[in-house]
């Protein structure tokens, strides 16, 4: 036999060797998958300050570097080399001092009002009910099913503020100051090494791919990057505008209603503004619930303010300051939503938007490269409209075809 057949029986057997070692690794991957996510979880577990410092430096290294900018042009020419570690240090000490702010104003009212709610139920609800009878006066079957509905919400108002709610910020307390004290040191050396960690993956990725590749892989790293930074800025942004407008709104119901607790409603409001499509429904509850302690009016004005608080947000300032991170329709920021709660949990809920955003954008390039393949080109000026966003935030010009021939090589 020839050197060329016995090179080509030799990769058949290869492949087919490989092909049988990755079915029995996947059958016993499939047996064992129990073991397998308790074994992930615990890895989790171990370098969960890891992942937290890598997160808050993350979302930090946008300030860091707008600041080192201004920072290096103060310094004289001799001190420009300690910019770096005086611009990470200041971002963290703005960074603890606002979260140690929010946190002096929020958690004094949070444990006063949660006493004042467990003690104020049965007197609150009291009042509730009787003035839900004279709103249902008359008619004797509709204030029946009323009664029965409050009495059942009281009690069970009470057993989960006493069960749940006070066990359950005492652990979010304990954990958090945990958090905090093992992920200070790690997040300053990975603010003070991004830009190493930066060149050692691009050296990395020049070492392992050929330069056409690599900077192919470098152009969809920094779109990734854009999106990433892109969502979770505008939607910090676009929570804080909310949680002030909340804010205000309850400063002038407290002067003329008598709105309790504006300060953390308003917190509670902008906090869970950040959880895409769900977070406004979440904050909504527990914050109506403080507001109900002043009285169902209140309450009632309080939920009215916020569904049109929501309708301004959704519908223009949301789309004003997001507009150009993700590129997804209504539909598609619920399914990943949904798709990513499922499989992560509270996490998959914060970070679905934008993964999903980043995998629906390869899935497009896909189908107009293969629509260019196969001459239906045509298809593609149909749905131009709709990767309009997308090409914006890619810093992309010109027909959707040429996009894809150059590779998405962004500077």
């Amino acid at each position: 036999m020839k050197k060329e057949d016995w090179k080509k029986i030799f990769y058949q057997s290869l492949t087919g060797f490989f092909s049988l070692a990755l079915a029995i690794l996947l059958f016993f991957a499939i047996r064992e998958i129990g073991q397998i996510r308790s074994s992930f979880l615990w890895l989790l577990g171990v370098l969960k300050p890891v992942i937290y410092g890598g997160v808050m430096a993350y979302l930090l290294k946008t300030p860091c570097n707008f600041l080192e900018k201004r920072i290096a042009s103060l310094l004289p020419e001799k001190h420009k080399k300690r910019t770096n570690g005086l611009t990470v240090l200041l971002v963290l000490i703005l960074t603890f001092f606002i979260i140690y702010l929010l946190l002096s104003m929020v958690i004094p009212e949070m444990v006063a009002s949660t006493m004042l709610l467990i003690n104020a139920v049965p007197q609150k609800m009291d009042e509730f009910a009787g003035w839900v009878t004279r709103m249902l006066d008359g008619n004797e079957v509709l204030q029946t099913y009323a009664n029965t509905a409050i009495i059942s919400l009281e009690d069970k108002l009470q057993v989960w503020a006493k069960t749940d709610l006070l066990p359950t910020m005492q652990g979010m307390m304990g954990g958090f100051a945990d958090t905090v004290g093992s992920v200070v040191g790690m997040l300053y050396n990975l603010l003070l090494g991004r830009k190493t960690f930066a060149r050692q993956g691009k050296a990395v990725l020049y070492a392992l791919f050929k330069t056409e590749r690599a900077d192919a892989l470098l152009g969809e790293l920094r779109f990734i990057d854009k999106t990433f930074v892109g969502f979770f800025g505008g939607k910090i942004l676009d929570s804080a505008i909310v949680g002030l407008i909340c804010y205000v709104f309850c400063i002038i119901m407290t002067f003329t209603m008598g709105f309790p607790n504006a300060v953390l409603i308003s917190v509670i409001v902008g906090v869970t503004n950040v959880i895409p499509y769900f977070g406004p429904y979440i904050g909504a509850v527990p914050s109506a619930l403080l507001v109900l302690i002043s009285g169902p009016v209140n309450c009632i004005i309080f939920i009215v303010f916020i569904i049109v608080l929501q309708q301004f947000d959704g519908n223009i300032l949301g789309p004003a300051l997001l507009a150009d991170s993700v590129g997804l329709t209504g539909f598609w920021v619920l399914f990943s939503i949904t798709l990513f709660q499922g499989f992560f949990g509270f996490t998959g809920i914060l970070v679905g938007v934008p993964v999903f955003a980043v995998i629906y954008d390869i899935i497009r390039r896909l189908v107009a490269k293969g629509l260019q393949k196969h001459g239906k080109t045509e298809l593609l000026e149909e749905t131009s409209a709709s990767q309009t966003a997308t090409e914006e935030a890619h810093g992309q010009k010109g027909k959707p075809e040429e996009n894809v021939a150059k590779g998405r090589e962004r500077g």
